[in-house]
């Protein structure tokens, strides 16, 4: 179990892509390909393939509450069987920190991939977290289609039980909570800001703004899956640039390590902190 500050790392699941990393990072330069084995050597597979890890995290709140930002690839039976490495560890990962799913308050969905929403419910179809509500922003609920597996899965049975709370921008959550939208991997993609607190730095759960050290090595390099590149592009340097400017710590969802140094990464990030609020 990773630990930093009021932050857990849960590891849900690891796997390899479907895709080799030259194919899903298109138009890298062997320099930064050589920055990201540096960076994050355990995502190196054979013959060019990707491992990454599929993880959420928890943020302690008072009174022996939770909330949780992602909820992993979920049951063998859930949405993202035909791709991610199913069934997750999620359940024993909690248990192991202690963490009770009836005490999670919140959950908060950086976006609505199926490797992110896929413990909306257990393994026997019944919600996994029973008190929590959803937090996601509206404009990533309005782009996505209908047919999408995810709509049957999470969007609508939530929105019938009352529990998918739609944000619009930045959004405070909770005290020392801040969800900071970080489009461009999807319409309404968010990131959420964990203030310090007793000396602790700030940590920034980055969701799918960067997805392999590639990006973080040069945050100029695509992704093949994101919705906009440009916009992606935007939202991955100026959070990288907050970071740096901050101090802060970046909670990764697919690295394999779960907080790194925004420091490790180069390029001329300062002058793109206006991007995003202080």
């Amino acid at each position: 179990m990773d630990r930093y500050g009021r932050v857990i790392a849960l590891l849900d699941s690891t796997g390899t892509f479907f895709e080799p990393a030259r194919t899903a990072f298109p138009g890298a330069s062997a320099e930064d390909w050589a920055r990201a084995v540096a960076l994050d050597p355990g995502a190196a597979g054979p013959d060019g393939s990707w491992r990454l890890d599929f993880r959420c995290f928890a943020v302690s709140r008072p009174g022996g509450r939770w909330v949780l930002v992602d909820a992993g690839v979920g049951p063998a039976h859930g949405p993202a069987a035909g791709w991610a490495p199913v069934p997750g560890r999620l359940p024993a990962a909690l248990a192991q920190a202690g963490i009770d799913p009836a005490d999670v308050e919140a959950v908060v969905l950086t976006h609505l991939h199926e490797d992110h929403a896929g413990w909306v419910r257990d393994a026997a179809d019944r919600p996994f977290f029973p008190e929590a509500r959803y937090v996601v922003q509206r404009a990533e609920v309005a782009a996505l289609d209908r047919a999408d597996p995810v709509w049957d899965w999470a969007v609508a049975p939530l929105r019938a039980a009352g529990r998918l709370h739609e944000v619009d921008g930045l959004h405070r959550l909770a005290p020392g909570l801040t969800l900071l939208p970080t489009p461009g991997h999807t319409p309404g993609h968010q990131s959420v800001i964990v203030e310090g607190a007793d000396g602790s730095r700030e940590v920034l759960v980055t969701g799918d703004v960067l997805v392999h050290a590639v990006q973080l090595g040069s945050p100029a390099v695509p992704y093949s899956h994101e919705r906009d590149r440009e916009a992606a592009r935007t939202s991955r340097r100026a959070l990288l640039a907050r970071a740096s400017e901050r101090g802060a710590l970046l909670a990764t969802a697919h690295l394999r390590r779960a907080f790194v140094e925004p420091a490790a990464a180069s390029g001329p990030l300062s002058d793109l902190s206006a991007t995003l609020p202080s």
